[in-house]
């Protein structure tokens, strides 16, 4: 094929309208398979309206076409000038000259003469054609229209070589013109040009976008002779598609046939190995650019090798590649600084900066927004803050990246006003139309509980993904709104988005948290009837809602329906599942899923550690929930939250002062639960002194304001330890109103110490704001049998009915072997009710030799001191203990499980029954864990 001569050449006449048809003789035709139909002439280059302009003006020294066609305003004068320098310049096809020609084409919208200029007018044209499409693209211009012209040109006998073939057959991949690439690769075949390497290339890439990648990878297995280029092609085009085995394995091929790989192709190599956690294969890599001295410095194979070693977890590794670069640019500053704060070494990612700082390299904003991004994502909230004020004083105005991470640290902190602020930002600085910025701001609304705003912001989105549909309907499904869910749902599938596994979970999570189980169970079966399988987030939503409503028996049924589905527990499935066991003090269940996990490998997922230890301690176990503690890497602050409260509910307060002590000094900052945390282990145990102290200095030392259950444990530490009279002003003094937890815990105190006069101004107040809890009413007969004032008590009976409130059902029980035993008030007796209370009758004797005397003021009945001692022995906790000592015949801890506060003469009996049969006994109440050994409680009678 003929090498395509400069537009001027063509021309036999010194200025000829139409060039191409001056010797129709001479035209080669392209083969029949591109033969395509013209679609016009071409342009007339002859002055229509200006006279030809002089020569002399183009040999100026002072003056060049480029100045000259600057001046240029119509299409008339354009082609009169475009005229003259065919005719008179001998060197028309310079860079500069061409380039400002296809310019002044574009801006007059004669895209059809630009076109023709860029294929016509000169040879390194074709090195820019990617700027040429962009150009063309920005004044306006169908892109299509250069494929015409293609068209045009090769109709009228152009004869285009291989260079030029090359650049169409990247046109027609980048506007997916499908047949005419077929047509033009037709013809390379046929003239034998197919083994030119950057035709070959461009067909590559042509087939990987236009087709498909196994069809590309077929017509490169089909090359026999395979260049450097065309190897590096084909790596490059199977990691674009996440074909990273093939990757693999055309590199490996590529060593064998002695061609060279590109340090860019090198580069996408390692970020494949970091992406797939390939850490064997990026190592072997390494080893390969280490064998080449040219290659090992590079730094784009530097920086490429920091991101795979971090994106593997080896943080040393890759420092040591930074260490080793003999230079390093703002990439690779960010690389390894992107690399600390992303695994959470934040010290010394600003050390890094500022040691970058130093070395008088200036950060850019994707150095900032690495330092935003790592600390929002491990929690770091407040310095999010704090580096965007330092972003903006440096002077970089905070793009999309920016805004995202600021608004994961909003939603965290759950700081509406601080939204509102960074929403204003976005609109001012346009910033709106980022889908994932928009998303973001969708999200933090609802998560702030702001539904409407969040709605308003979805209706807006002009492109809506399914992340935000998704986050609408979790939030219209969380705030128990499902109609609202259910209709966007709709809505969404009309639209043609079709709902996946995570529209499906939020809604079966929904329903969980606001208790319909059965409900939620039946999600998941649409989820099946919608040919989607539901996995392990799907039954973790449903298994985590039940546990959170208290429902644990339904919560591991459950389980045992996920398991039968083969879906694998993972570490929150784990988690709710040891919930689940702790609320129902399942010891020895919980200690199987302790076990999973240890086999299952994520025993030291931190939040995994964190339930072993609430489980432990609301199981009984508080030694295994400390060795689970002390043995746990990188606690968290909920992991020392939870094992403060453990010491608190066992009445343990100076070890849980101790460990707050501990706390302080590896300088993790306390928040409200461990507040509430300490004022519970102060008031279980009597530390009043230390309660106070605490108390105060919440907001003094730390700016925590202390809420409603800081109060109320104020209120039940001071009334616990007899000051009535200082709790009382207490509540009269307390910034927030009070409610029923600060009138329940100050009735509780009353019921204590017999202060009827406190305990009756409590009581009206707790009337009307829990008018249907019975344990109120029960309280207040109770101190009035106490006080012989029998008439009250049954008017208090009376207000019972009169209202429509029922008792509580009381019961307790106790887990034998794998079966549980539950003991109810009024529910069905247990089946070996008559051995039960022959073993108690026998206990009672022995216990009143060793100095046991019944408590019957615990009976609220005005009925004779006989049939009260008799009443007491059918006490649910006495009938567990007691069925518990029967069974235990290995001298194991009785544990039982009682959904009331224990009263004081089960409390005491338990003391001596544990001297008796010389045996520990645990009895978690509706308010703390009682540990009875050897005649004393862990309480130190002080609940």
């Amino acid at each position: 094929m003929d090498k395509i001569a400069p537009f001027h050449r063509l021309h036999n006449s010194p200025l000829n309208p139409n060039p191409l048809t001056q010797n129709p003789n001479s035209r080669t035709h392209l083969p029949a398979s591109l033969s395509l139909a013209p679609t016009s002439t071409f342009p007339d280059f002859t002055p229509l309206s200006a006279s030809p302009l002089q020569a002399s003006e183009f040999h100026s020294p002072n003056l060049s076409f480029s100045q000259l066609l600057s001046d240029v305003k119509t299409l008339n004068s354009i082609k009169t000038m475009h005229a003259q320098m065919l005719k008179t310049c001998d060197d028309w096809s310079s860079d500069s000259m061409a380039q400002t020609l296809i310019t002044s084409y574009l801006k007059v919208r004669d895209f059809r003469s630009a076109a023709i200029v860029f294929f016509m007018g000169f040879e390194s044209n074709y090195a820019m054609w990617n700027s040429f499409l962009e150009e063309f693209g920005s004044y306006g211009g169908n892109q299509i229209e250069i494929l015409h012209v293609v068209k045009e040109l090769h109709s009228l006998g152009v004869m285009f070589d291989s260079r030029a073939i090359t650049v169409i057959l990247k046109f027609c991949t980048v506007l997916m013109e499908l047949q005419l690439g077929l047509e033009v690769h037709a013809s390379l075949i046929k003239r034998g040009l197919e083994f030119d390497k950057y035709t070959r290339s461009a067909v590559l890439n042509y087939y990987e976008r236009c087709w498909s990648l196994e069809i590309a990878n077929k017509l490169f297995d089909e090359i026999p002779k395979r260049d450097d280029l065309l190897w590096n092609e084909a790596i490059i085009l199977n990691l674009k598609n996440d074909r990273f085995v093939r990757a693999l394995q055309l590199f490996i091929e590529m060593q064998i046939s002695f061609a060279k790989v590109y340090a860019t192709t090198l580069s996408k190599i390692l970020r494949a190995c970091g992406k797939e956690r390939a850490l064997d294969e990026g190592k072997q890599i390494h080893g390969y650019v280490i064998k080449q001295p040219l290659e090992s410095s590079n730094l784009l194979i530097c920086n490429s090798l920091i991101g795979m070693y971090s994106r593997n977890g080896k943080l040393k590794l890759a420092r040591k590649v930074f260490d080793s670069m003999k230079e390093h640019n703002l990439y690779s500053w960010n690389s390894i600084i992107s690399s600390y704060a992303a695994l959470g070494n934040l010290n010394d990612a600003w050390n890094l900066f500022q040691q970058m700082e130093s070395c008088s390299v200036k950060p850019d904003l994707v150095t900032w927004n690495c330092l935003l991004s790592g600390h929002a994502v491990h929690g770091f909230y407040k310095e999010v803050f704090m580096i965007l004020s330092n972003m903006q004083v440096s002077g970089f105005r905070p793009d999309s990246s920016s805004i995202t991470s600021v608004l994961q640290a909003v939603i965290e902190l759950r700081d509406l006003k601080l939204g509102k602020e960074i929403h204003g930002y976005v609109i001012r600085n346009g910033l709106d139309y980022d889908v994932y910025v928009g998303t973001s701001l969708l999200d933090m609304y609802v998560k702030c509980d702001c539904l409407t705003f969040s709605r308003a912001i979805f209706d807006n989105m002009k492109n809506k993904n399914i992340v935000a549909w998704n986050s609408l309907i979790t939030g219209y499904a969380f705030k128990g709104l499902f109609e609202e869910a259910k209709a966007l749902l709709t809505k969404m599938e009309e639209e043609g988005i079709r709902a996946d596994l995570v529209t499906w979970n939020s809604l079966v999570s929904g329903y969980a948290i606001w208790g319909y189980d059965e409900v939620a169970l039946g999600v998941i079966q649409d989820v099946k009837r919608s040919g989607l399988t539901p996995n392990v987030v799907s039954w973790t939503a449903l298994i985590s809602g039940s546990s959170q409503n208290g429902n644990y028996r339904e919560s591991l049924q459950y389980f045992i329906q996920m398991q039968r589905d083969g879906i694998k527990p993972n570490s929150a499935t784990i988690s709710s599942l040891l919930r689940t066991c702790g609320g129902l003090s399942l010891l020895h269940k919980g200690k199987e899923l302790h076990c999973v996990s240890s086999k299952s490998g994520i025993i030291g997922d931190v939040y995994i550690a964190t339930s072993l230890i609430d489980m432990y301690c609301k199981a009984g176990d508080l030694k295994s929930a400390r060795k689970v503690f002390r043995g746990s890497n990188n606690k968290t602050l909920a992991c020392w939250n939870c094992m403060i409260m453990g010491f608190a509910i066992y009445g343990l307060g100076r070890e849980a002062i101790s460990l707050f002590g501990e706390m302080k000094e590896v300088g993790i900052e306390p928040d409200s639960i461990t507040f509430t945390a300490l004022l519970s282990a102060c008031k279980n145990s009597g530390l009043t002194s230390e309660g106070w102290n605490f108390f105060d200095c919440m907001n003094k030392d730390y700016g925590i304001v202390p809420r409603i259950e800081h109060y109320s444990c104020m209120v039940d530490l001071l009334g616990r330890a007899g000051y009535l009279d200082e709790a009382w002003d207490f509540i009269q003094t307390m910034p927030l109103k009070p409610d029923a937890t600060i009138w329940g815990a100050f009735l509780g105190c009353c019921r204590i110490h017999t202060n009827l006069e406190f305990a009756e101004i409590a009581a009206e107040e707790l009337f009307k704001l829990e008018p249907h809890n019975s344990a109120n009413y029960v309280l207040m007969m109770n101190l009035y049998a106490m006080s012989n004032r029998w008439e009250d008590m049954e008017r208090i009976r009376d207000l019972m009915a009169e209202k429509g409130v029922r008792n509580r059902e009381v019961w307790s029980w106790i887990q034998i072997d794998n079966t549980v035993h539950v003991f109810s008030a009024e529910g069905k007796p247990h089946q070996d009710e008559g051995e039960i209370y022959f073993e108690l009758y026998q206990l009672i004797l022995e216990m009143k030799k060793l100095g046991y005397t019944p408590d019957i003021s615990c009976i609220n009945q005005n009925i004779d001191e006989g049939e009260k001692e008799k009443a007491l022995l059918s006490h649910t906790e006495k009938l567990a203990i007691t069925y518990g000592l029967i069974k235990n015949k290995g001298r194991e801890a009785i544990r039982v499980i009682k959904n009331t506060r224990i009263c004081s003469d089960c409390h005491t009996a338990a003391k001596f029954m544990s001297v008796a049969r010389s045996v520990e006994i645990f009895v978690r109440d509706g308010v703390r864990f009682h540990h009875f050994k050897e005649g004393k409680c862990s309480c130190n009678d002080f609940w």
